[in-house]
């Protein structure tokens, strides 16, 4: 007697139940078992990986398939279970089966046409799909509860990754080269050296090592919900289960006043977009203005007699006496050259500039105290603002009142983050002044090696650093320097007139100079112009000559 035809049907929700023992292998050997018991021979095994929630899975088309054209032929399945976890899907697919003249067997239960068997057919299908929505219903809860602790259960954001740490599950760890990657892009928008989100969407674009998407291009979207992601700053929300914006338990990139500093960005003032010819070729244009008319120049190529090109920038305003009269790229920035070379102070004035700094920066530190306790005060304002609006909340039963209720908690628990974020690094600098200060100081000693670089965005820098408004530039004098940024115009106070070291005593710098700050006590002398010696003083010196 030829031994009856047999198909397998095997199917797991997640590919993780292939290693836990309860995988598609399993399912397989029990069926080939029951199968080798009842005399059939296994022609097909068909298989899914797919949620039994779904009925229109792709191992049941092709089942379904099959059986069309092999009617008669018996379907074995390790439990009622692997056809659907939904009684609707279920008792759907079940009734097609056997429209298509397929028997129905398992090795733990029977599929007969009787009532007595159809009950417990659909009492199976009743208890897979409670399992199944009460299986769903405890892991959302567990995710809630995990992200109320302040610990992220989705995908990790690019620049962290998951590991497992003892006694906390799994954690996200910053991940190397992209956090760092993350972190510059983050923190050029947050303070100005990237102006637009286009910016940083071409910063990007052109890093090797940031991964892109499958086209291999950064979209806008992906920079917006990099720009407005807290996770970041070390903060954790999920307004979908209303967990309002708290602290997490991750190491953060960035801090979360710079990230607050990027939202007012993203929602305050629009910025223009940049234009394409705005590019490495030009990199003055837009920021030099036409001394006649205060236009921003332009900037072109055009092409010579014999097929060459040459770069010209010049004032497209129509009426100004200089318009469209073009200025060579080689006059205008080497001009510009020699401007930003000659701003570069002496190395010994950079020593004394350093000490200056130095005892700025142990000012600065004697005064982060006080400043720590008036924060202390401030959070402890604020949380009494929010207990307040909490009691109105209970109160109150109009869901706009609420609403402008809870939107303003939210807001007071963002300054309180802010406060304490603040409190807690008052006093204890995460890195020494030399460290910290380094390529600042730098870069006031010699602007001109950034300029070098010729990144656009390095040469973009120089010009918001170096100066305060847009060079003026007249195509009979030149360019005009009136307006160095604070600490080249006080360098280059220093340097311009006739001065020597003098013993220590107090030194009175503008307020404005150092962030309000009245007097430095120096402990190496500083630099004074000769001739505001006081008389007596200079009588002394004299004498002693």
């Amino acid at each position: 007697m030829t031994p009856k035809k047999a198909i397998i049907y095997c199917r797991i929700s997640d590919a993780k139940q292939m290693v836990r023992g309860d995988g598609l292998r399993s399912q397989e050997t029990a069926c080939r078992s029951f199968a080798q018991h009842r005399g059939y021979d296994v022609v097909e095994v068909f298989q899914d990986v797919f949620t039994g929630e779904v009925s229109d899975r792709p191992g049941i088309k092709l089942v379904k398939k099959y059986l069309k054209s092999h009617r008669g032929t018996v379907l074995i399945v390790d439990h009622a279970n692997r056809l659907g976890r939904d009684v609707l899907s279920y008792l759907m697919l079940r009734n097609e089966i056997e429209h298509l003249g397929g028997i129905l067997e398992s090795p733990v239960m029977e599929f007969k046409g009787d009532s007595s068997s159809r009950l417990l057919e659909n009492v199976v299908a009743s208890v897979s799909q409670y399992q199944r929505q009460h299986n769903a219903e405890q892991v959302l809860n567990r995710m809630k509860a995990r992200i109320s602790n302040g610990y992220w259960t989705f995908n990790p954001p690019i620049g962290y990754k998951f590991e497992a740490v003892p006694g906390r599950g799994k954690m996200m760890k910053r991940e190397e080269p992209y956090a760092s990657i993350v972190v510059e892009a983050l923190e050029g928008y947050a303070f100005g050296r990237f102006e637009t989100q286009a910016e940083v969407m071409r910063f990007l674009q052109a890093h090797p090592l940031f991964p892109k998407d499958g086209s291999g291009i950064i979209k806008n979207n992906r920079v917006t919900q990099l720009l407005t992601q807290p996770l970041y700053a070390g903060y954790i929300s999920s307004e979908k289960w209303g967990v309002p914006l708290r602290q997490a338990q991750h190491e953060p990139l960035i801090s979360f006043e710079t990230f607050q500093r990027i939202q007012d960005r993203i929602s305050g003032a629009s910025y223009a977009p940049r234009k394409r010819n705005i590019n490495a070729d030009f990199p003055l244009r837009g920021f030099v203005r036409c001394a006649d008319c205060r236009t921003p120049l332009t900037a072109y190529w055009t092409r010579g007699g014999k097929g060459n090109y040459y770069p010209y920038y010049h004032c497209p305003k129509k009426g100004c006496g200089s318009y469209a009269k073009s200025i060579a790229r080689e006059k205008l920035e080497g001009e510009f050259e020699g401007l930003l070379q000659s701003v570069q102070p002496t190395e010994g004035l950079m020593r004394v500039a350093s000490r200056m700094f130095a005892d700025l920066w142990k000012a600065k530190l004697a005064d982060a105290t006080g400043q720590a306790k008036a924060m202390k005060l401030e959070i402890a304002k604020l949380e009494k603002q929010s207990a307040q609006l909490l009691e109105r909340i209970i109160e109150t039963d109009v869901p706009s009142v609420i609403a402008a209720y809870e939107q303003r908690i939210s807001k007071l628990e963002g300054q309180k983050a802010v406060l304490k974020e603040k409190s807690a690094e008052m006093g204890r600098p995460a890195h020494t002044f030399e460290d910290t200060l380094r390529t600042a100081l730098n870069f006031l000693a010699n602007p001109w090696n950034l300029w070098k670089s010729e990144k656009l965005e390095d040469r973009r820098t120089v010009l918001k650093l170096v100066f305060v408004d847009p060079l003026i530039y007249s195509r009979q004098s030149g360019l005009r320097t009136d307006n160095l940024s604070l600490p080249f115009k006080v360098l280059s106070s220093f340097s311009g007139q006739e001065k020597e070291m003098v013993h220590p005593e107090r030194f009175e710098p503008p307020a404005s100079a150092f962030g309000g700050q009245r007097s430095i006590q120096l402990s190496y002398g500083c630099i004074r112009e000769a001739g505001a010696r006081p008389p007596a003083e200079r009588a002394q010196t004299s004498q002693s000559r």
